[in-house]
């Protein structure tokens, strides 16, 4: 079992999204880049959501720059865990990390996008209280094991960011 730790946020005082991922699975810790996995589409959904097609490409820094010039933080629900692997099913012993404390600093996050299953789930276990006080959206992650959603569709479904800010 690995111990597995989370990265600081990427965030500003103009953020108004914050998505939150579970835990970065083992190709983003070795890289300690969020979503570092070639086949995770993540970055690619972010490409049409900023209108940036070439995001993905991009160097680490400017991916993150590009998503605060849209307003959008990032970081994850959970602080630290055991796991073997990068399955969010594979997670144990997880402890949260505290989101209370970025919202108070952070003022202009309204919504709260949980990117996956277990995102969703640790932040209901967690953080149940805000739930009611922000939006809050459950989408479907954009990890390579959720096969049930092509891009095209994944851009779709994660167009509420978009349209959130609006």
């Amino acid at each position: 079992m690995n111990n597995c730790k989370s990265f600081k946020p990427s965030i500003d005082n103009n953020s108004k999204i914050l998505i939150l991922g579970s835990m970065p699975g083992i190709k983003s810790l070795e890289e300690q880049q969020y979503y570092a996995h070639p086949q995770n589409r993540f970055w690619k959904v972010m490409a049409s959501i900023c209108n940036e097609p070439k995001l993905h490409e991009l160097d680490y820094n400017l991916k993150l720059k590009t998503l605060l010039k849209n307003n959008i933080a990032l970081w994850d629900t959970i602080k630290s865990c055991k796991r073997d692997g990068s399955l969010d099913s594979d997670i144990q012993n997880e402890f949260p990390n505290d989101i209370k404390k970025l919202l108070k600093k952070y003022h202009n996050i309204k919504t709260i996008c949980l990117n996956g299953n277990k995102s969703y789930s640790a932040f209901k276990k967690y953080f149940p209280d805000l739930l009611d006080k922000y939006t809050c959206y459950k989408m479907p992650s954009t990890s390579p094991a959720n096969a049930r959603y092509n891009l095209d569709k994944l851009i779709e479904e994660w167009n509420i960011i978009y349209n959130s800010q609006e």
